[in-house]
């Protein structure tokens, strides 16, 4: 009985981390045929790919390139989808109703009369599994997601060493 039990809450878990995934590629999914937006997705293997070269001495050599290579590598995916000329503080609203903020702890939450930005993480056993992003103002919206594997340092060498879509806004607000 102990057994059966275990590989229930187990499932139960699994299925509550894959449900909330799911939100946000739902929400990904309602705007990814809107010509109003802009779309990116960066695929794990592609990452993997940008991490080896890097790694393998690519074109820069030093110890710092190999270091970058690491965490690239530990990037597993990259979803942008950004609107310009849009009710961006409807979106943004649309999107932080979808998630379940009981899965992702406030990073930096910057807010005025005319926008919102907020930075979130997600994460398990000590280590970032995703990085959110979510930023609406009167005229645009911006939702990021990255998932991966980082430590609270990583995060700030990925925004200061790489032009990794997103990463810019992290290491403005921060």
């Amino acid at each position: 009985m102990n057994k059966t039990m275990m590989l229930f809450t187990f499932l139960l878990i699994y299925s509550g981390v894959q449900a909330q995934d799911d939100a946000i590629v739902k929400f990904f999914s309602n705007y990814m045929e809107d010509d109003r937006f802009s779309r990116v997705y960066i695929s794990p293997k592609m990452m993997q790919m940008a991490g080896g070269f890097l790694k393998s001495g690519g074109t820069v050599s030093d110890d710092e390139a190999k270091e970058l290579g690491e965490l690239i590598s530990n990037v597993r995916g990259i979803r942008i989808l950004n609107s310009d000329g849009l009710d961006g503080l409807s979106l943004y609203k649309e999107a932080m109703d979808v998630l379940n903020k009981n899965k992702y702890e406030d990073l930096m939450d910057v807010a005025d009369k005319t926008s919102n930005t907020k930075f979130m993480i997600r994460e398990e056993q000590g280590r970032i599994k995703e990085l959110l992003l979510i930023s609406g103002s009167k005229e645009s919206f911006t939702l990021l997601s990255m998932l991966g594997d980082f430590t609270y340092k990583d995060l700030n060498i990925l925004a200061d060493k790489t032009n990794i879509p997103g990463m810019e806004q992290f290491k403005k607000e921060k």
